[in-house]
């Protein structure tokens, strides 16, 4: 779904471990740089992506790079699979790093071996899916700095918003005034939200990012989860970050 000149929301199944749901990826569209991908979504869902591209007249060859907001595995699930189907480039900020091309063990996840012990009271099923999370090993070819502004579409601003992880960022297209929050934000029906609190370790970092997103001048926000909000954004976005303030 066209959302704005040059993004594009691309909703993907996902198995998540409380069930199937949404979850709503990015793309940067620029006739001269390439196109860029925002996260990968879950363990297979190269097809998925595939599909979503093709519905929108584009291919997986037309991706020139892959920007990860973080690690978690809705996030990074399937990026071994797209840059080895597309050799796009991968960028992300230097804290997912370790994550992302290193194998280390998720951020929110316990060590194997304790599991059963922090997470008795989980289905069995999730609880042997936590222990055998896969480790992903992808070369960072490209870190990202707070601030910067990458030259595709006009300016993509990057922006730090930990919190949810110790890297975490977000991604703001300037010319279109589209904000990409990866899970810094949440939304639901077009009704924007905060973080996610069982999700989020550190709601005070992650608040004070909400706050930090606050200061731009958006139309439109892409939450991952949730989708589109388009209707007052930059309104909901000030409710959102007011509601921080006091928490």
């Amino acid at each position: 779904m066209k959302i704005s000149e040059h993004v594009y929301a691309l909703p993907i199944e996902a198995n998540l471990m409380m069930g199937a749901s949404l979850v709503h990826l990015a793309l940067i569209s620029d006739p001269l740089h390439g196109a860029t991908l925002v996260d990968t979504g879950t363990p297979n869902s190269l097809n998925k992506i595939e599909a979503a591209l093709k519905a929108e007249g584009m291919q997986l060859s037309d991706l020139r790079r892959i920007i990860v907001t973080h690690h978690d595995l809705d996030h990074i699930g399937s990026l071994e699979a797209v840059v080895n189907a597309t050799g796009a480039e991968v960028l992300t900020s230097e804290l997912e790093i370790p994550y992302v091309q290193e194998g280390k063990r998720a951020q929110k996840m316990p060590p194997a071996d304790k599991v059963d012990e922090l997470m008795a009271g989980y289905p069995e099923h999730v609880r042997e899916m936590i222990k055998n999370l896969p480790s992903v090993h992808v070369k960072v070819d490209r870190v990202l700095s707070d601030g910067e502004v990458l030259d595709l579409a006009g300016g993509v601003r990057v922006v730090f918003t930990p919190g949810h992880t110790v890297g975490h960022l977000s991604l703001y297209v300037q010319a279109d005034g589209v904000l990409i929050t990866g899970d810094a934000l949440s939304s639901a029906d077009g009704v924007l939200g905060g973080p996610p609190p069982q999700a989020t370790p550190d709601m005070p970092t992650a608040m004070r990012s909400v706050q930090k997103l606050a200061g731009l001048p958006v139309k439109t926000i892409l939450t991952y989860h949730g989708g589109v909000v388009d209707q007052d954004a930059a309104l909901q976005l000030d409710r959102v970050a007011a509601i921080s303030e006091t928490a």
